[in-house]
């Protein structure tokens, strides 16, 4: 008997999502690198643990193709590139990262609707919420820079900057907490 519940297509888009968000966990890291490579233990801390959240989607996306009776193939994960030449560059590719990925979860969420695929559907309507805060939280980085001084900041600005972003909380309340009371 064929328990498979999801497409193929579906499947395989899914499965391809899973690689992008473990991408994105590599980029997170390099950055995080570079970062503390800089002096910025705390945006580097920050970067890292970001990097781990990222690798969460990965799992998460893994975890529905397996429980829908499919199987997500594992790919060779690109290098993340050349790494920012400033915390402003550094922030705004954070930025263009996440916006891109945005773009990938509105494709998945097109697909599931275009087969009326609801649970797929439903499944996405977390990482809609969650790009929303991830978009918002790199928003925020650039935003603080530029208040701190932009490139041109001062030693005592990056100092408070860096230790603002190294004691953060790692868990944002948007998207871990909603539910269909509270979304």
């Amino acid at each position: 008997m064929d328990t498979k519940r999801i497409s193929s297509t579906l499947e395989e888009a899914l499965g391809q999502q899973m690689n992008v968000e473990l991408f994105q966990s590599h980029i997170y890291l390099s950055y995080g690198i570079w970062a503390t490579d800089k002096g910025y233990g705390g945006i580097g801390n920050f970067l890292m643990r970001h990097s781990q959240e990222e690798r969460e989607h990965a799992l998460k996306f893994m975890q529905y193709v397996l429980n829908r009776g499919g199987k997500p193939k594992v790919t060779a994960i690109s290098e993340p590139g050349e790494g920012p030449s400033s915390l402003s560059d550094c922030f705004n590719k954070v930025f263009q990262h996440e916006v891109s990925n945005t773009e990938k979860i509105y494709n998945l969420v097109d697909m599931a609707m275009g087969e009326k695929d609801w649970a797929t559907w439903n499944f996405l309507q977390w990482f809609v919420k969650e790009q929303i805060e991830e978009e918002t939280l790199a928003m925020d980085l650039i935003d603080k820079l530029k208040i701190a001084g932009g490139d041109q900041a001062t030693d005592e600005s990056l100092f408070n900057l860096d230790k603002d972003l190294g004691e953060a909380e790692d868990d944002a309340e948007l998207a871990r907490n909603a539910t269909s009371e509270n979304p």
